[in-house]
């Protein structure tokens, strides 16, 4: 049985999808960040599609492929499924191609895309919630589709979006006169680093491509290193931008041929990633957009001396995460810790806890006091910020040697998320 040839976007479709977005999408800039460019010793560049008009790369595909459609299919109207920047993409070019769209969004969602896309879209869209992921909110709108004989536009796996999405690595060849000799690239569905990739196949070989996933949605690795485009059970949806248990089947067939590498980066430094950006260089990006600089630790030894090419991939952040983001940074820098504490049903234990096991800089963060169970102990969940990752064992040894020591929680993940 003969198989079906592998597509590749050619140079002269890309080149079309770039003119198609003349006068829609933002020619984003190239800067380069100073802060990460003396602490790598590198020519740190971040190409800034978080400044893009929807806030991220997602108009570049949506509106290629859309405005390809026939007088037919724009009258019939279109539908789509997305965690919130594809949605943004969709409903921008809705409007502008005065095309109705349904747009299906997973409940996690945050709701500032929830909002911005109802924005974008005015009254060419409706919203509908659906389900948990964002392949839940997939399934119930292929099935709208199918059953209203409406057109598909797919947030990743789609000749035109992924032509649309290679447009940014047109921009970027064509901002700077130097050898790019690293691009790290989000990966979620895999339109971006399936279209870019493409580009530099063509323009520029010698550049090492490396796609970034969050550790809990590996599913470009994971079809990596299985040869062949895998389904994951399950996934942490945080990262919501880049977080998919399937990634594209055309996506997955460019990647493989063209990236360097795949990489993970753990949640919790994404996390810190987004705060140093917020803090140090007044950027404001989402999990999914700060893939790209979370990686560079990871490679520091190598990009030494190189230019260096990160993709911001969006902004679209909903400030009402700010404490969760926080609060795992923490926890990946093994700077915050839950205990069950077991305090002795005598007056002072708190007082003796807080005065002569805490350290003068240990910060109690959570309390939670349950009903004494017995005439000895009374249990409580207790939440800690440390100054010094090296403080916690010395911690744990006193609280052993007083019997305040009941449970850590930090490494007991399914009661951790009971309790905490």
């Amino acid at each position: 049985m003969q198989t079906e040839p592998i597509y590749f976007p050619s140079l002269e479709t890309i080149k079309q999808a770039a003119k198609n977005l003349e006068g829609v999408a933002y020619k984003t800039p190239l800067n380069k960040n100073n802060n990460l460019s003396k602490q790598f010793d590198a020519n740190i560049l971040f190409k800034r599609e978080d400044l893009q008009v929807v806030r991220s790369y997602k108009i570049r595909g949506a509106y290629n492929k859309m405005s390809s459609l026939t007088s037919d299919e724009k009258q019939r109207g279109i539908v789509c499924a997305s965690a919130g920047n594809h949605a943004q993409g969709v409903a921008l070019s809705c409007k502008l191609l005065q095309i109705k769209g349904t747009i299906f969004m997973p409940s996690p969602t945050p709701n500032q895309k929830i909002n911005q896309v109802k924005m974008f879209g005015e009254d060419f869209i409706d919203v509908i919630i659906q389900g948990d992921t964002f392949d839940d909110a997939f399934n119930a709108s292929k099935l709208e589709c199918d059953l209203k004989n409406k057109t598909f536009i797919h947030p990743f796996n789609d000749k035109k979006v992924i032509e649309g999405q290679a447009t940014v690595g047109l921009e970027i060849l064509d901002q700077t006169n130097e050898k790019i000799d690293y691009v790290f690239v989000p990966i979620g569905g895999g339109g971006l680093s399936a279209g870019l990739s493409s580009v530099f196949k063509y323009l520029s070989p010698e550049t090492k491509i490396i796609g970034v996933e969050p550790e809990g949605a590996p599913s470009m690795l994971t079809s990596f290193k299985n040869k062949k485009n895998t389904s994951l059970d399950t996934i942490d949806s945080f990262v919501d931008g880049a977080a998919v248990k399937k990634v594209g089947d055309l996506n997955f067939a460019i990647c493989q041929q063209n990236l360097t590498k795949v990489i993970t980066v753990p949640e919790g430094k994404i996390c810190q990633t987004i705060l140093d950006l917020y803090n140090k260089d007044a950027i404001v990006v989402e999990p999914a957009g700060a893939l790209s600089i979370a990686a560079l630790d990871f490679f520091a030894d190598e990009i030494k001396g190189k230019n260096v090419v990160c993709i911001v991939s969006g902004s679209n952040n909903d400030i009402t995460r700010t404490a969760e983001i926080k609060e795992r940074a923490l926890l990946y820098a093994n700077l915050k810790h839950y205990f069950i504490i077991k305090f002795p049903q005598r007056a002072g234990a708190l007082k003796e806890f807080v005065a002569e096991i805490l350290g003068p800089n240990d910060d109690i963060t959570h309390f939670e006091y349950t009903k004494k169970s017995n005439r000895v102990n009374g249990s409580a969940v207790v939440g800690l910020e440390l100054k010094s990752s090296a403080d916690l064992a010395p911690l744990i040894i006193k609280m052993k040697e007083r019997n305040f020591f009941g449970v850590y929680l930090n490494d007991k993940p399914e009661l951790f998320d009971f309790l905490v």
